[in-house]
């Protein structure tokens, strides 16, 4: 099911969650055992740090630009572009900017 974003309605994602100074917000729009899909924005240099994930994780920026390691490997994605992250491969993301972006994790 989904929760925190209103049904029916044309929208766009990137509209659903501000900026934070000096903060990574985030809003949950789906979360069970099988999927669970976040919005997030990054203050410029505002960083998740190194983690593993138990499932595949999709990322998709909305706004902005934002750098994802993959293990050892880095990506600097913009608006519309896509990464999947797989579970298990260490990963961290960091704002080069102030960016959002759409978080979709399959388990």
């Amino acid at each position: 099911m989904y929760k925190n974003i209103e049904k029916q309605i044309t929208l766009q994602l990137k509209d659903q969650i501000d900026y934070q100074p000096g903060q990574v917000a985030s809003k949950t729009l789906v979360q069970n055992d099988k999927v669970s899909m976040t919005i997030f924005s990054f203050d410029k240099g505002e960083e998740i740090s190194t983690h593993n994930s138990e499932g595949d994780a999709m990322v998709t920026v909305l706004e902005g630009i934002g750098r994802f390691t993959v293990g050892n490997e880095v990506f600097l994605l913009k608006e519309g572009e896509t990464l999947i992250m797989p579970k298990d491969i260490p990963h961290a993301v960091y704002g080069e900017e102030r960016f959002k972006m759409q978080l979709t994790v399959s388990f």
